[in-house]
């Protein structure tokens, strides 16, 4: 016996405990590639397991990136979660290398190329919610390669416009816009930051009654109840495709990321005859305008053919079952632009400073939210449109500054705007929106 129980017992509760853990499941890769265990046996000894407890620690953990990176003589895992980075933890050289290509593996990658970029995915389940994991490996070194992972809950999709932020007035706009027929609505912002989300919840807004929507996007993992993918002819140029979908009445089209200034003349050429929806990346709408005018080498036409370029920011919510009332300072209130009447802001609850009394309350980290006092993520959108002062501006060679003055004198609709709205509802915080502009 062993503290007076027999070992038996303990071995049964050990048993019943492991029971209750789930690891996560693999149920094959997106593209269909059999990941052939047998033919791979070796690998999958020394990788599958530790590639198991490393997806189920980041999903469970709520993280929605992660990453796989050679340092030297050790593999450090970094988990974003909520767009914050967070330690994921260490790995050997070697078992790094194991669980790299064992993830590659099962998202159906060919693991003898390390030398060239590759994308793809795995179906995956883990207490009966499935999940897609897109995985990216990127050569970084000879032989050495950082794996990107990125998290997908397909029960917790945000893809329509109230759930990721879009305000009733929004919408109403885009679908003003979307109504034209022609003209580029644009949307930009920074890497891994929801713009492709933006894009297609953009798309939701359009009636579907009225307006036809095609796509020609190469993203298959993306999707709009209405809207209908339009099969492109390789041997066809661009302009032979509008014409194509011109002659079918195609009102809105998405098409791929723009990239060149070669992209972005037949964007602009295309829009003309349809409404074109396509996203970039720009540091905000502002800088975004500027970019189009530079890849178009030409002004004027960009502010003819702009209708409207949207940019977004992500910011933190406030955990609700943890976040902290306060009663704002006026000083303060005065300062970041909020309206005096304000009673009661939140912020985030945070571990008291160590003290040395002995009966100190032992700090209890939240159970909702882990302990990090936030919980998801919304948008901050500003949206700029063409009106003719607008149009004016830009014709004629502006700055950004400039840009953001004007839609600010007109009252369109900022992030610093929007941010202040979120803070007010009690949604996030003040130092919350701080983090955001400041590390933009």
């Amino acid at each position: 016996m062993i503290f007076g129980r027999k070992k038996k017992d303990i071995d049964d509760d050990l048993d019943e405990e492991e029971e209750e853990y789930e690891s996560i499941l693999f149920q094959g890769a997106l593209n269909g590639v059999d990941a052939n265990l047998t033919a791979n046996a070796r690998l999958a000894r020394a990788g599958l397991v530790p590639s198991k407890d490393l997806l189920t620690n980041a999903v469970n953990r709520r993280a929605e990136t992660i990453i796989i990176e050679p340092k030297g003589q050790r593999s450090l895992v970094r988990f974003f979660i909520d767009g914050v980075s967070y330690p994921g933890g260490r790995f050997s050289q070697k078992q790094g290398l194991a669980v790299t290509q064992m993830i590659k593996l099962l998202a159906g990658l060919d693991i003898q190329q390390r030398r060239k970029p590759q994308s793809g995915g795995i179906h995956a389940e883990l207490e009966k919610v499935p999940y897609q994991l897109l995985v990216e490996s990127t050569p970084i070194a000879e032989g050495v390669e950082r794996l990107t992972v990125e998290v997908r809950n397909l029960k917790q999709t945000k893809e329509k416009p109230d759930e990721i932020g879009f305000t009733s007035e929004m919408k109403l706009k885009i679908q003003h816009l979307g109504q034209r027929r022609e003209g580029a609505i644009l949307v930009c912002g920074a890497p891994r930051t929801g713009v492709t989300t933006t894009t297609y919840a953009l798309l939701s807004t359009v009636d579907p009654y009225i307006y036809s929507v095609f796509s020609i996007a190469d993203d298959p993992n993306r999707e709009v109840m209405h809207m209908s993918r339009f099969d492109v002819n390789p041997e066809d140029s661009f302009q032979d495709t509008i014409i194509r979908l011109k002659r079918i009445e195609c009102d809105v089209l998405i098409i791929n990321p723009l990239r060149s200034a070669e992209a972005t003349r037949n964007a602009f050429q295309a829009q003309k005859q349809m409404t074109i929806v396509a996203e970039f990346t720009a540091k905000d709408a502002a800088e975004g305008i500027l970019q189009i005018c530079r890849w178009l080498g030409n002004p004027q036409e960009a502010a003819d053919g702009l209708s409207a370029l949207i940019s977004q920011k992500l910011v933190r919510l406030l955990c609700k079952n943890c976040r902290v009332a306060f009663r704002p300072n006026p000083k303060l209130l005065a300062r970041v632009g909020l309206s005096p009447e304000t009673k009661t802001l939140f912020r985030q609850l945070t571990p008291p400073a160590p003290s040395e009394e002995e009966d100190e309350e032992e700090f209890v980290p939240c159970d909702i939210c882990g302990g990090i006092g936030f919980l998801g993520r919304t948008g901050l959108f500003e949206l700029i449109e063409m009106n003719e002062s607008m149009k004016q501006l830009i014709s004629k060679g502006t700055t950004a500054a400039e840009i953001k003055a004007m839609a600010k004198e007109q009252n369109m609709q900022t992030l610093q705007k929007e941010g202040l709205r979120l803070v007010s509802q009690g949604k996030t915080s003040l130092e919350e929106l701080q983090r955001v502009f400041r590390s933009t």
